[in-house]
């Protein structure tokens, strides 16, 4: 059903059981897979390729140009996965050629009103990023990554899979996979054991994630050497091996 105030580009492809609400725009170049739903007064400008079964509510600005004062009008991407939630407000970008020109959400991801993805930003799926988080240009966002109100991430930031960032934080490091982080300065606080419960990670798993965070944040070591006494380790856990690999990719550093 296509709401007769909405604005359809000729040369948008719209799949089948779409629903596009009142004064919707949808721009040249767009991809609107089967079941999607653009409540009312959204916005998506391409080239932007949407899968099936997102929704769209109002107000939500989606494909739009970036912010980056370098970008001059490029034919840069955004594409995103199956089953997203986009809230009230919330704004994606595309991305820049200074990049690789193309910003990526993965599938069944929660996007909380007035969220901000920025361009050439990388997400997985799974991802829950909850009300006005600002997640700026280049960011990769691993699966099943938690954010809590209001947190800021600094460009080119990677966050590993599993980490839950508390409400209020400004992250400006890497987060390796399973940690939580909270607080201004973001210190970590331990494992996200609970979300690895309920993700069906059996316990020692969980135990040897545990005793691999120990030893990157409790035993005074260095990345370096806490990388060397985790590969025993993560020869046997997938997710110290995960650890190990997050760490020795780190451009930014680790959040201590």
């Amino acid at each position: 059903m296509i709401h007769p105030t909405a604005v359809i580009s000729d040369s948008a492809s719209i799949g089948e059981n779409v629903t596009i609400g009142p004064f919707c725009v949808v721009d040249d170049n767009v991809t609107i897979g089967d079941g999607c739903i653009l409540k009312s007064h959204v916005v998506v400008r391409g080239p932007t390729r949407i899968g099936k079964n997102n929704k769209f509510y109002q107000f939500s600005s989606i494909g739009e140009d970036c912010q980056d004062k370098k970008y001059a009008g490029e034919p840069t991407e955004l594409v995103i996965g199956d089953d997203n939630e986009f809230r009230e407000g919330v704004t994606v970008h595309r991305g820049t050629i200074q990049d690789n020109g193309i910003t990526i959400i993965g599938s069944r991801g929660l996007f909380m009103a007035n969220a901000h993805i920025a361009h050439d930003c990388v997400l997985g799926d799974d991802i829950i990023i909850a009300n006005n988080v600002a997640v700026a240009g280049h960011v990769h966002m691993d699966d099943f990554v938690i954010v809590g109100g209001a947190v800021g991430i600094h460009q080119f930031c990677k966050i590993g899979a599993h980490a839950f960032l508390g409400a209020g934080g400004i992250v400006l490091r890497d987060v390796p996979p399973f940690v939580m982080v909270s607080g201004q300065k973001n210190i970590p606080q331990g494992i996200n054991s609970e979300g690895l419960k309920r993700r069906g990670f059996d316990k020692d798993e969980v135990m040897a994630i545990k005793r691999a965070y120990k030893t990157i944040y409790r035993e005074g070591n260095t990345v370096e050497e806490a990388v060397s006494k985790l590969a025993e380790p993560a020869a046997s856990f997938p997710g110290v091996a995960r650890m190990v690999e997050f760490l020795n990719n780190a451009k930014r550093g680790i959040v201590r």
